[in-house]
């Protein structure tokens, strides 16, 4: 079973930056699909940066591109979001999810995922 840590959320102002970080079980080898999601409040769960961690392919929802990196550390099991320019309508909690996906793919569709964290809040401030 996959199991997924998330942390480095916190309370910054906008213009702040955070790096977010997700550590995965060695089950986690068996998937190459790791992608950051977020959801605020009364809101639907969106995908917002994956990386397939076989290929290093990356992909970023048109919203956040500039501004968030996703990288990853094979080493340590672990996948970082860097978010910089952050504003307000990045506050959300953030989640860290595995999946299998094919080849070289990504993926930021949640029905894709069967693996995630508990999540980690960001919350900007104006």
């Amino acid at each position: 079973q996959v199991q997924l840590v998330e942390s480095g959320g916190g309370s910054v102002q906008a213009g702040g930056s955070l790096r977010l970080s997700c550590v995965a079980s060695q089950a986690a080898v068996s998937t190459n699909c790791r992608a950051w999601f977020r959801q605020a409040p009364g809101k639907e769960r969106e995908g917002v940066a994956c990386i397939n961690t076989y290929s290093g392919r990356k992909e970023y929802i048109a919203s956040v591109k500039g501004r968030f990196t996703i990288s990853q550390d094979n080493a340590k099991n672990t996948v970082y979001l860097q978010i910089d320019s952050l504003k307000p309508d990045d506050t959300a909690m953030y989640y860290c999810a595995a999946a299998r996906c094919s080849g070289s793919a990504t993926s930021l569709d949640p029905r894709k995922y069967d693996s995630w964290g508990q999540g980690t809040q960001v919350t900007v401030s104006s």
